[in-house]
């Protein structure tokens, strides 16, 4: 069964931390990777009208939206909007608060484009399948698809705290502010990736760089 709404401790964790989230990319040792994903996002997406899911701080929205015919980036936290939207940004880009667990809330409309920049990784396990099959929902079919979340690199990535029941691996973050909060944080293999789409993708490509992977399908 799906998530009825939004884990509100992933959602106070992110409102908190919208200010400091935008560090992770200026890490020297990524910036090969991110060039390259920013380079290939666009293109994906050119003449499409398209539906970015958890937009957050908007870092990935004027690549992924570059091209496109028009772009809904959603996110549920008012924080990270602010900072996305006082971003310079394609003429296409228009933003709404979405809680990704409630997709319906977009009543009749429907997408040929859908982006989500590290959502994957925030996603329970056991719902995972049930959330992609929510997001299809509002897809057309022949809809463009692309996912970009994290490897898990020793050194780099945050130490893996705890692994529960389900498979899902957890990991402690302390903000600025000197809270501390324990974060869902999957990352899955291209097999299992691949298999949670299920029969709903079809043309699936999986690309890993060094830091991140990008995985694209077309929906069926």
């Amino acid at each position: 069964m799906t998530q009825a709404v939004a884990d509100p401790a992933l959602r106070a964790y992110y409102a908190r931390r919208a200010p400091e989230y935008e560090r992770i990319y200026h890490r020297p040792e990524r910036q090969a990777d991110l060039r390259a994903l920013e380079a290939l996002l666009g293109p994906l997406f050119a003449g499409r009208d398209g539906l970015e899911i958890a937009c957050g701080t908007g870092w990935w929205t004027p690549h992924a939206a570059r091209a496109a015919r028009a772009w809904l980036a959603t996110d549920l936290n008012d924080e990270t909007l602010a900072i996305a939207r006082a971003k310079p940004l394609p003429a296409a880009v228009r933003f709404a608060r979405l809680d990704a667990w409630q997709l319906d809330a977009l009543g009749t409309q429907r997408f040929d484009a859908a982006f989500a920049g590290f959502w994957w990784s925030h996603l329970p396990r056991p719902r995972l399948g049930a959330w992609l099959q929510q997001l299809h929902a509002r897809l057309v079919r022949g809809a463009r698809v692309a996912f970009v979340d994290n490897l898990y690199v020793p050194g780099s990535s945050t130490p893996v705290a705890r692994c529960d029941a389900d498979g899902n691996t957890w990991q402690r973050r302390t903000l600025d502010d000197g809270s501390a909060h324990e974060v869902l944080k999957n990352f899955p293999t291209e097999a299992e990736a691949r298999a949670a789409l299920g029969p709903a993708a079809v043309d699936a490509q999986w690309t890993a760089l060094d830091h991140y992977w990008l995985l694209t399908y077309v929906r069926r």
